[in-house]
């Protein structure tokens, strides 16, 4: 993960966010997705989740929504 450092969620305002790695998973335009192993912040209090670029890149890896995006701006 980069150097981004969360003391407090930016959704609540509360303390209890804490840097975690686990599998992310979820869904983008209809398609499920699963990535093993992202490194993210999370609020124990609201559920707030906050990536970094990183993360993002291995999520948007996993999912075959954001790959379908990709290929079709690469040939138009």
């Amino acid at each position: 993960m980069s150097k981004l450092k969360i003391t407090v969620c930016p959704s609540c305002g509360g303390k209890n966010i804490k840097k975690v790695r686990r599998v992310v998973t979820g869904n983008r335009q209809g398609k499920r997705y699963s990535a093993p192993d992202i490194e993210f912040y999370e609020c124990s209090d609201c559920g707030e989740r906050v990536y970094d670029p990183s993360a993002m890149r291995q999520i948007e890896k996993h999912s075959t929504a954001f790959l379908k995006r990709k290929s079709v701006r690469k040939t138009a």
